[in-house]
């Protein structure tokens, strides 16, 4: 399924139970759903497009959340790499 999509003028990100609500009701809870979303290699959102995307609210919450959570997933085997290796000398100091 797609974390972000534009149907009938209209941003809309995808909601906990698989739904869609539109980009204007987004809040701190949703963007963090929706970056560890970006992390995976399944995530998909529609390209912005300024003139399907009619709603001037939208095109400004929709261009900067897709431009960024496209940045994430275009860097997320990094992003993993580097999380990771933070965390690895603590990990090996109390694994045994």
């Amino acid at each position: 399924m797609k974390a972000l999509k534009i149907e009938h003028n209209q941003g809309h990100f995808l909601t906990e139970e698989n739904g869609y609500e539109t980009v204007d009701k987004i809040d701190k809870v949703i963007l963090l759903r929706l970056v560890n979303l970006a992390l995976e290699d399944e995530f998909e959102i529609d390209e912005y497009d300024e003139d399907v995307l009619r709603n001037q609210a939208h095109q400004i919450i929709y261009k900067s959340l897709s431009e960024k959570l496209n940045n994430l997933h275009q860097k997320r085997n990094q992003f993993r790499d580097e999380s990771e290796r933070l965390y690895l000398e603590e990990y090996e100091k109390y694994k045994a």
